[in-house]
């Protein structure tokens, strides 16, 4: 694949959260301060908002990474839809606290000795709700109720909720969240990178693997990448990745405007494909732009449409890859199986059939 091509040690786009590739943006710096200073706080709810794929669980990924583990406990719950009861059980869950066929009271009540525990033993808990839009108001008060739990005056849970836009919208408007609100300590809406900072951030992510200037980029590829993914991070993975796998194929060591604009041609010609029939290798949907940018994994098997989502998207853009690669092949063998046939037929030799 394009790795081995370009000398790379890894994939430095894959879509799938991955701290290791944190880049620094203008926003994410800011963002940063804040998640610090609510740390630091050591209580109540942090809101980290943006768009689908502006770098919400990668930018807490990161923080965490550089956490004490033996001074903290974290724990993440994806959300989809979840009614109060299962988004306590989820979040028992993600401790490891055995909630099987126990009612909401004895779940509660495992969860405050889990904390606790915690706290006796020097430790502080951290819960992580990412897609928090998806939560009906009862379960954003079953959380805000976990944050009651206190052993004397110390606070024993701090929770972060990642979400989309639609969430700020909703925490600000809703009047039976305005005791949430009030446990609000810190609040942040990732803002997307601006075109300087896209560049940097492609560059960034190659780096990482080893990249040594191959393929190299121009000013105005940079540009038009800006353009197309209005430097949101998960757009610029997807055409970054698409770019590279193109020139890998095209066995191409430059991306100019030229190579930039066709790749995004083939993008709008598979979701336009897309919206009429999703196309499927085998049982494996693939990922178009469209879908890559709404995918989600979730603690569900079916999505508000009745949809599978298979949550592990690299597997299946390996899979994609491959079947690139091996449909090039097969054309490559019968364009030379054609270019015999007619340098046979040119020096008057009767070719046979193959």
């Amino acid at each position: 694949m394009y790795a081995a091509f370009y000398n790379l040690t890894g994939r430095p786009f894959q879509l799938t959260p991955d701290p290791r590739f944190y880049y620094s943006s203008r926003t994410h710096k800011k963002a940063m301060a804040y998640l610090t200073y609510g740390m630091n706080q050591g209580e109540g709810f942090i809101v980290i908002t943006g768009d689908i794929g502006a770098g919400k669980t990668t930018l807490v990924g990161r923080l965490f990474d550089e956490l004490d583990r033996e001074k903290y406990i974290a724990a993440n719950v994806v959300t989809t839809q979840l009614d109060a009861d299962n988004v306590l059980r989820m979040v028992a869950k993600a401790f490891g606290i055995s909630h099987e066929n126990l009612d909401k009271a004895t779940i509660l009540e495992r969860i405050e000795a889990f904390l606790i525990d915690s706290h006796n033993r020097g430790k502080r808990v951290l819960l992580i709700v990412d897609e928090s839009q998806n939560l009906p108001t009862s379960a954003l008060e079953e959380l805000r109720m976990l944050s009651n739990f206190q052993f004397g005056d110390r606070p024993l849970l701090q929770s972060f909720l990642l979400g989309q836009p639609q969430f700020r919208d909703k925490l600000a408007s809703d009047p039976d969240l305005e005791q949430l609100r009030q446990r609000v300590i810190a609040s942040y809406h990732l803002e997307p990178m601006q075109e300087a900072e896209t560049a940097s951030y492609i560059e960034h992510r190659l780096q990482h693997v080893g990249w040594e200037n191959d393929p190299s980029f121009t000013r105005d590829a940079f540009r038009r990448i800006h353009e197309y993914t209005g430097g949101v991070p998960r757009r610029v993975n997807t055409l970054a990745s698409r770019l590279l796998l193109f020139g890998y194929l095209e066995e191409l060591h430059e991306i100019n405007l030229d190579v930039v604009n066709e790749v995004i041609d083939d993008l709008e010609r598979d979701n336009e494909g897309a919206q009429a029939e999703e196309p499927v290798i085998g049982e494996v949907e693939i990922p178009t732009r469209k879908s890559a940018e709404s995918h989600v994994p979730t603690t569900s098997s079916s999505s508000s449409r009745g949809k599978v989502v298979d949550p592990d998207l690299s597997r299946r853009i390996d899979i994609l890859e491959r079947n690139v690669i091996a449909q090039q092949k097969t054309l490559d063998r019968a364009l030379e199986i054609v270019a015999s046939y007619f340098d046979r037929f040119e020096r008057g030799e009767t070719p046979d059939a193959e």
